[in-house]
């Protein structure tokens, strides 16, 4: 609008300056067309200046538009991002991160809820962290991806994976002595095993063993159901019932008898030769045999009610990490048996192979 007024501004400085020359003599002329031509310059420089006003105010629009624009193409990408994720989510991945360490598992269980798992790579016999991860829930086969510190140069000279099992706070920079699995690095892919070196370094094929029904620690003799001792009885007395190989540093023995599906620990131990830790539920008339074992007569976790009769029970030799806090038993578990249905107090029951290890796969790269 403004460059069209400054237009027909001049176009009537121009006709005034026809009709000065005709009404008035030449040096008049000349006078009044000095003083119109001046008129005229002025408006020519003002449009001049609207033209550029207007270019610049449509500049700045075209400006502002097109950073609507990228604004709303960031706010799609970040959409479609978030979308891609809940889709991963869904097809049952654990995504902790991206990092350049795939790991698969099967039958590794959760943990209590003051730890962690944590992998490793072994670079130059040093271990490098692959990130840190949880398992919530047991959902066969899954795969988990943390946060790594390893370099490419780290994954490239990597040449084994260990899994450890870590406190949830204070990181210390190197594993803990507990480590479920690991595995030799060969083309890039580890197979994970519980008998790795790194690990507990024992399939547990020679593992055996059995125990008796019998609650030594009672005189009420209706409650000799209601015991399990890892013993054999001879002429001579009590001796140890189980053979188990020597554990490493982080790990322990843990015997349990699951009552109505519940598993209730009859205490931890290190060697089948002593007594274990703990003697919770049990009488308080004598003492029991210097080797693991439970009475369940007092102390009844909720739900349960002691004495009871453990015929049709199960008993379980687990192998736990020692810093682990959970109530309930680790993956490894060695030996089982289930005592029959009409087994009386000095049933003695023989320990056979439990169910079988976890196992893995760590993808270097992947």
């Amino acid at each position: 609008m403004k460059k069209q007024n400054s237009r027909k501004r001049m176009a009537a400085l121009l006709a005034s300056t026809a009709l000065v020359a005709a009404a008035c003599g030449a040096d008049t002329v000349t006078d009044a067309a000095g003083e119109v031509a001046d008129e005229a310059t002025e408006a020519v420089e003002e449009a001049v200046d609207g033209d550029e006003e207007e270019a610049m105010e449509d500049e700045d629009e075209a400006m502002e538009d097109e950073a609507m624009e990228d604004e709303e193409a960031m706010e799609d990408e970040e959409e479609a991002m978030e979308d891609e994720e809940e889709v991963v989510a869904d097809d049952g991945d654990e995504s902790l991160g991206g990092a350049p360490v795939a790991l698969e598992f099967s039958g590794l269980e959760p943990l209590g809820e003051g730890f962690v798992y944590e992998g490793w790579i072994i670079v130059d016999e040093a271990p490098v962290s692959t990130g840190r991860f949880t398992i919530d829930e047991i959902d066969g086969e899954r795969t988990y991806t943390a946060e790594s510190t390893a370099t490419q140069s780290d994954l490239d000279n990597a040449a084994a994976f260990v899994l450890s099992i870590e406190p949830a706070e204070g990181d210390d920079p190197a594993p803990a002595d507990a480590k479920p699995l690991g595995g030799e690095i060969v083309d890039g892919v580890a197979e994970l095993s519980a008998a790795h070196p790194a690990a507990l370094g024992d399939d547990f094929a020679t593992a055996g063993g059995g125990f008796v029904i019998t609650a030594p620690t009672t005189t009420d003799e209706a409650d000799d159901y209601s015991g399990v001792w890892f013993i054999e009885i001879t002429d001579d007395g009590p001796v140890a019932g189980l053979d188990l190989p020597e554990l490493p540093v982080g790990w322990v023995y843990e015997g349990w008898a699951v009552i109505d599906g519940e598993a209730v620990s009859t205490g931890r131990f290190l060697t089948p030769e002593g007594a274990d830790e703990s003697s919770v539920f049990s009488g308080a008339d004598a003492d029991g045999p210097p080797f693991p074992g439970e009475d369940f007569i007092t102390n009844a976790p909720e739900g349960l009610e002691f004495p009871t009769n453990l015929a049709g029970s199960t008993i379980v030799i687990s192998i736990e990490p020692e810093i682990d806090d959970s109530p309930a038993p680790f993956a490894f578990k060695p030996l089982a048996a289930e005592i029959p249905e009409g087994a009386t107090p000095g049933y003695a029951g023989e320990l056979g192979a439990g169910p079988g290890f976890p196992t893995g796969t760590a993808t270097i790269g992947g």
